[in-house]
């Protein structure tokens, strides 16, 4: 597998359609150069363009979805995919369904095993909310089939399917993303001899949907986030810590994550290694571990379709030891964070030096700010994010005392409220006897809100239990930001007296 560097979400256009269809035979090896004909797509971008979709993986055509309208009634009756598609001419789509039909999706031989079917599904619902829609429905088909159908009906294969006792790749897929079963249809897919024409009608229901009303409304934009309360333990090797790191993430985006929080210096068990030198010696020697994790993370971030935030990592530039981490994107992109203020600790036993790039940055769930624990000790900087735009500040920490947790929870806390944002602390807990200057670490990664009546009296939106390893799941609503910035009891950025103080960032 070549490296990943961008994978990009588009909407599917006639220009697209030759690689459509080297797409298409090749998803579809062994069914007779089953593919849709070139006026057919355009028929169907005509008619609904906003529900045909196309995934590019380092600008390579990988997957792609293909969609209808259809009135919601559609699910009651037996039909067929003809019945659906109108013969292929589409004449059946309904411009003002309630339904999103899912005719088509496919995906690269090439590509599959990196979750990216998911990320089409994803849009599909995603559209759904959109275009308040009561949900997803289409026929499935059962693979697997031919090789029971001696012994089983449709319905004894779904259940033994749902029971785990026969493996199908198409319905386990539905299964894992909160599709359920209506009811088999017979003579759906005429010539699917792998599914002996039957197929499994699934839906997915949009749990926004409202019923269309003449009074106005709003969209929520809920953001979820998932921590990681790192334990601190030996490792043999940076295998065996990424793999740990993935089995959190693994966990978070199971529950459907935006994004996935580490925490400072997540990776000082490999420095057992080189605990027999000076520990100015051994943080550089971690510092070259740094460029394969964050490889590492790029892929992750990608395969599981989570944004990471990956804590920080010491690294070496130009002969100068800096604190810093990265954004990793799930479309590919990375971006990369300094530690502007480093502790008296860091500079007088490893020689770490502060960086000087302080910026926002845009994301697919809107505009994130980072500083690295220290940091969010300093005012200036969440506010200089805030004027920016930001909706959400990520602090990964690393404290060895309480008193030192004190200081970043409670200015943490602060930072939300003086600049009407979210707060997400993360850090690690337990120890390392067998590396010097990393003995013990106190933490209880929380989430932070402003202090009014939309949000917890305490500003406190969820916490973790203290000194535990563990994963914490929040959902970040962010009109509830838009309303405290308008209509809140007080409005700390508004209020401010521009005419006698400003604030000015100098370097760019």
């Amino acid at each position: 597998m070549e490296t990943i560097e961008n994978v990009e979400l588009a909407y599917l256009n006639a220009e697209d359609y030759q690689a459509l269809k080297d797409l298409m035979d090749a998803a579809y090896a062994g069914m007779n150069s089953l593919h849709w004909k070139k006026e057919e797509i355009e028929k169907l971008v005509s008619l609904f363009p906003e529900g045909q979709v196309i995934l590019k993986v380092n600008g390579e055509l990988a997957g792609c979805a293909l969609s209808v309208l259809q009135d919601d009634s559609i699910t009651e009756k037996n039909h067929s995919y003809s019945d659906v598609t109108g013969n292929d001419t589409f004449r059946t789509h309904k411009k003002d369904g309630d339904l999103l039909y899912g005719i088509d999706v496919f995906i690269s031989p090439k590509y599959r095993g990196l979750r990216l079917a998911r990320r089409l599904y994803d849009f599909r619902k995603e559209l759904c909310e959109q275009l308040n829609l009561k949900g997803i429905a289409f026929g499935a088909r059962m693979p697997k089939y031919h090789l029971y159908a001696k012994d089983l009906s449709p319905l004894q294969y779904l259940e033994k399917v749902k029971a785990k006792e026969i493996e199908d790749p198409v319905l386990n897929f539905q299964f894992n993303n909160d599709f359920h079963v209506k009811k088999i249809l017979k003579n759906y897919l005429e010539g699917d001899t792998e599914s002996l024409d039957h197929a499994v009608l699934m839906e997915w229901n949009n749990v926004y949907y409202e019923k269309p009303s003449e009074g106005p409304g709003t969209q929520t934009r809920v953001i979820r986030v998932g921590l990681v309360q790192w334990q601190m333990r030996p490792y043999r090797d940076l295998d065996e810590l990424m793999s740990q790191a993935e089995f959190f993430l693994d966990s978070i985006s199971g529950y459907h994550s935006d994004f996935a929080l580490f925490p400072e210096f997540f990776n000082a068990p490999l420095m057992a290694a080189y605990n027999e030198i000076k520990e100015s010696e051994a943080i550089r020697k971690l510092a070259g571990y740094t460029e394969e994790i964050v490889s590492r993370f790029s892929q992750l971030a990608v395969s599981y379709n989570i944004n990471i935030i990956t804590g920080s990592m010491p690294e070496i530039v130009n002969d100068k030891l800096r604190n810093v981490g990265y954004l990793c994107h799930r479309d590919g992109r990375l971006d990369r964070f300094e530690k502007i203020h480093v502790t008296p600790d860091e500079e007088r036993v490893w020689g770490m030096e502060g960086g000087d790039i302080l910026r926002s940055f845009d994301t697919d769930c809107g505009k994130i700010g980072i500083l690295i624990c220290y940091d969010v000790e300093f005012p200036e900087l969440s506010r200089i994010l805030a004027e920016e735009g930001m909706d959400i500040l990520f602090v990964p920490f690393l404290t060895d005392t309480q008193n030192g947790y004190s200081r970043v929870r409670n200015t943490a806390q602060a930072r939300a409220i003086e600049n009407e944002c979210y707060v997400v602390i993360a850090g690690s807990v337990g120890n390392l006897p067998k590396v010097s200057n990393m003995d013990i670490q106190f933490a209880q990664s929380m989430v932070f809100t402003p202090c009014d009546f939309a949000f917890p009296s305490t500003g406190i939106k969820a916490e973790a239990t203290p000194n535990a390893e563990m994963i914490l799941v929040v959902d970040l609503d962010i009109n509830l930001l838009r309303e405290l910035n308008e209509f809140g009891s007080v409005r700390n950025l508004k209020d401010r007296r521009l005419d006698l103080y400003q604030l000015t960032k100098l370097k760019a």
